[in-house]
């Protein structure tokens, strides 16, 4: 890395540490969500955040987006959303001057830098799919027009694990195109009585930006080019493909509680996470350690467990971490 990239590397770890202090002068807690969602951010993915309702998940996205300094948009998914709803459409108008009709595309809230997708499996996978091509392509087509989406460009989502009645879950394809599932749990006893505190509590916290879109792509191209050992791949391609009930070197354990394993971009986002990880800390090279602390958010929605696990109590969390104490090289693992 050259000296540009390790001054870059050193600001990002203190401008971290100054946006966790922003950020938690209005989100209590969640310190784990926040990394996680940074770090989908620094290596251009996007995330999906699960968790029940009033937990502040909307709260702490726009939050962030203000920290950010981006554009933020907010989709309510509903049943009858239409795909139109979220990409934009021609509508057709009338110049006043000539009489003439012509159509004008009316861009929707897609084109925003930070787009919150709530409540995502609400609605039919017809609307889930218009988020597709703008996730994989960062553009979108309506009609005859392919435009470009702005630069940074992330959706983030949310899902209720609990209600389930009148949902679409979300189709394999498209888990696959969230780097991460990040799982929003119950704040600690202390964490609830602040947040009943402040919640109850005149406030007027303005949210400081400690960071702007160009510097954002600026890191987003840092964090590609942070160096990685042979044995780190090796690792996390190893750790992919263990997941996979087929692979003749499979455990049994996986072989008996996994109807269906990740595919090749586990081991991507693997790799592209650590590295992000290892930034945030201030480093420069990632290791196994850093691919071992990002593989729960990375696997478990590629991971998928059979009748047998789900009648042992065994989730895709359980799984990863029996993966990650099989394989993982014990010298550098508590990196």
């Amino acid at each position: 890395m050259s000296n540009d990239d390790l001054a870059a590397v050193k600001r990002l770890h203190s401008v971290y540490a100054e946006m966790k202090e922003e950020i938690g002068q209005v989100i209590v807690g969640q310190q784990e969500v926040v990394e996680q969602v940074l770090m989908a951010i620094v290596c251009r993915g996007h995330a999906l955040l699960v968790g029940v309702p009033g937990l502040a998940k909307t709260l702490l996205i726009s939050t962030l987006s203000e920290a950010l300094d981006l554009s933020f948009r907010r989709i309510q998914f509903t049943p009858d959303l239409m795909p139109t709803d979220i990409t934009g459409a021609d509508v057709l108008e009338v110049d006043q001057e000539s009489g003439r009709r012509g159509f004008r595309f009316v861009q929707g809230p897609i084109f925003a830098n930070m787009l919150l997708a709530d409540e995502i499996n609400r609605t039919p996978p017809k609307t889930q799919a218009a988020l597709l091509e703008a996730m994989q392509e960062h553009h979108v087509t309506v009609g005859e027009k392919t435009m470009k989406l702005p630069n940074p460009f992330f959706v983030l989502a949310t899902q209720n694990p609990i209600e389930q009645e009148g949902t679409y879950p979300l189709p394999e394809a498209q888990l696959d195109r969230f780097l991460f599932n990040i799982i929003v749990d119950y704040p600690s006893e202390d964490e609830e009585r602040e947040i009943i505190r402040r919640v109850t509590s005149p406030s007027d916290v303005k949210i400081t930006a400690r960071m702007h879109a160009e510097e954002i792509v600026q890191l987003q191209d840092i964090v590609r080019r942070v160096p990685v050992g042979d044995h780190v791949i090796e690792f996390a391609a190893s750790l992919a493909r263990a997941t996979r009930p087929k692979e003749a070197n499979a455990p049994d354990f996986v072989k008996e509680l996994v109807a269906w394993g990740a595919g090749p971009r586990a081991g991507i986002g693997l790799i592209s996470a650590a590295k992000a990880h290892a930034v945030l800390r201030g480093r420069f090279h990632a290791t196994t350690g850093d691919v071992a602390a990002v593989a729960a958010p990375v696997l478990r929605h590629r991971v998928l467990t059979t009748f047998n696990a789900e009648a042992a109590g065994v989730d895709s969390d359980e799984i990863i971490a029996r993966l990650i104490k099989e394989l993982a090289p014990k010298e550098e693992i508590s990196v």
